[in-house]
C-alpha cells in the first residue's frame, strides 16, 4: 500500500492509500528540479546579470536613503543568503548609504526579534537597521495615487522617502494574485490596511482571472504592478525554492521583467494536468506557511480544482498559531457557510474587512465540498464551528472521507498544494 508523506509544520504526516483507490499523486517538478549550480552561485549570477536594469551597485551610486523590502515570518524567504548579497552590492556602489530593511508584513502580526534572527541571522539583526511595517499605523503611511481598481495607494513613508528602493522575495503560485514575489512586496507588503483591503475586495477575489498561475488580466496583480511602478521600485531579487526550501533559481532586475522570467520558470515546472478525484488530500507545504488556518486556502484551492463538484477535501495544516488574523477568525466562526458567504459578497470594495478574502475563498469552497481539517493544534469544536470536520491525522481523515464517498472512492494526493498549478 503506497505511503505518502505530507508536510506538516516542521515535520510530516504519512497517509496510506490503497492501490485500488489511489488515482494520482500530483507534485510540482520544482521539488524534483536539481540546479546545476549552488544556491550562492545562482544568486550571485542573477545579481551580476540583472534583467532590464543596470547592476544594483550602479543604481546605488550617490543614493543615500536606501530601503530593502523583505518578507516576514510567514514566508520561507532565504534571507540569510540573499540579504548579505544585496547589502554588499549596495555598499559597493555607495559605502556611505543609509540602509533600512523594511519587513513587509501586509496585514500579518509584527515579526518578532526572535523570528528576525531565525530569518536574517544574528549579524544582520545586530548590525542593520530593521523596521517592521505596521499597516494599521496611519501616521507611518502616505497617500501616493489611485490604483486602476479605484483603490487608494497608501504606503509606508519609508518607501516614498527612499532614494533607492529594492525588494527581495520568492516566487511560487499564489491562489488569487497569480504568483508571489515581484510587486507583491509593495502591495500588500508595505501598504496601509485600507489599501490592502480594497485590493483584496470580494469583487476582485471573485474575478475569474484571480487564480494561481495567472497574471495577465488578473485585476489584483495589475494593481500590484501599478503600485510598484508608482512608488519607484528600482530593483528586485526573487528566488524560487524546492521542497527543502533551497534556492533552485534566482531572478534579479526590473520589477516586472525579472518577475515574469521567474513566473515562467515556475509555471513550466509546477503546472500539472488536473486529475479529478472523489477525495483530494493536500497540505500547505509545512512551516512557515501552515502556521495558521488563514494561510491554508492557498493549498485548499489547488485541491478544489481536482475535487469535481462534490469531492471531499482533506487539508493538512499545522496551525500552531491558531486560526490566524482576528478578523478572519471572527468571520470563519460567524455562522453557516451560506451566511458567511452572503455577508462577504455584500461588502462594498471600500468597506472590505481585513482578511475577509480567505474566509470568502473557504466559504465558496465549503458550499460545494466537505473539508476535513487535519491538525493537532486546533480544538475539534473550534474546527466544527468553522464548518469543517476535525481529524488528528491524515489517516483518520481518509477513513472519514471513505465513509462519505464509499470504499471504492478514488483518491488524488497533492502533497504540497501551494507548489502546484492544476490546469
Amino acid at each position: 500500500m503506497p505511503v505518502i508523506k505530507l508536510p506538516y509544520h516542521t515535520t510530516h504526516m504519512e497517509v496510506e492509500v490503497g492501490e485500488k483507490n489511489l488515482k494520482a499523486v500530483l507534485t510540482s517538478n520544482l521539488h524534483q528540479y536539481r540546479a546545476k549550480k549552488g544556491e550562492q552561485e545562482l544568486i550571485l549570477e542573477a545579481m551580476a546579470s540583472p534583467i532590464g536594469t543596470p547592476r544594483l551597485r550602479e543604481l546605488a551610486r550617490d543614493k543615500e536613503k536606501v530601503v530593502i523590502v523583505t518578507s516576514d515570518h510567514t514566508r520561507a524567504m532565504p534571507s540569510k543568503l540573499t540579504l548579505p548579497v544585496l547589502l554588499s552590492e549596495i555598499r559597493q556602489g555607495n559605502p556611505e548609504a543609509r540602509i533600512k530593511i523594511l519587513i513587509a508584513t501586509g496585514l500579518h502580526r509584527a515579526t518578532t526579534v526572535e523570528e528576525q534572527r531565525r530569518r536574517f541571522g544574528d549579524d544582520i539583526v545586530d548590525r542593520e537597521e530593521i523596521v517592521v511595517h505596521n499597516a494599521f499605523d496611519e501616521s507611518a503611511c502616505e497617500f501616493v495615487c489611485q490604483l486602476p481598481s479605484g483603490a487608494s495607494l497608501v504606503v509606508n513613508k519609508l518607501i516614498t522617502e527612499a532614494d533607492l528602493l529594492v525588494c527581495e522575495g520568492f516566487i511560487e503560485p499564489h491562489f488569487f494574485a497569480g504568483f508571489s514575489g515581484g510587486a507583491k512586496s509593495i502591495l500588500p507588503g508595505v501598504c496601509s490596511a485600507k489599501t490592502v483591503n480594497e485590493n483584496h475586495s470580494a469583487r476582485a477575489i471573485a474575478h475569474p482571472h484571480s487564480k494561481a498561475g495567472i497574471i495577465h488580466g488578473n485585476v489584483i496583480h495589475e494593481d500590484m504592478v501599478y503600485a510598484a511602478r508608482q512608488v519607484g521600485v528600482d530593483f528586485i531579487l526573487n528566488v524560487t525554492l524546492d521542497a527543502e526550501k533551497k534556492v533552485i533559481a534566482a531572478f534579479a532586475g526590473d520589477v516586472e521583467k525579472a518577475h515574469e522570467a521567474g513566473c515562467k520558470f515556475v509555471t513550466e515546472l509546477s503546472r500539472v494536468e488536473r486529475v479529478q478525484g472523489d477525495i483530494v488530500i493536500t497540505s500547505v507545504g509545512g512551516y512557515p506557511l501552515d502556521q495558521n488556518l488563514y494561510q491554508s486556502p492557498k493549498a485548499a484551492a489547488t485541491a478544489e480544482a481536482c475535487a469535481g463538484e462534490d469531492g471531499v477535501i482533506i487539508l493538512v495544516a499545522g496551525c500552531v498559531d491558531g486560526l490566524g488574523g482576528e478578523h478572519f477568525g471572527e468571520l470563519m466562526l460567524s455562522g453557516s457557510v451560506q451566511e458567511i458567504h452572503d455577508r462577504i459578497m455584500a461588502i462594498p470594495d471600500q468597506e472590505t474587512i481585513p482578511e475577509q478574502w480567505c474566509a470568502q475563498i473557504f466559504s465558496s469552497m465549503l458550499m460545494k465540498h466537505k473539508l476535513i481539517l487535519v491538525t493537532t493544534n486546533l480544538a475539534p469544536e473550534l474546527i466544527r464551528k468553522a464548518n469543517m470536520i476535525p481529524a488528528a491525522s491524515a489517516q483518520e481523515a481518509l477513513a472519514l472521507a471513505y465513509q462519505m464517498k464509499g470504499a471504492e472512492a478514488k483518491v488524488v494526493v497533492i502533497p504540497d498544494g501551494v507548489s502546484v498549478i492544476a490546469v
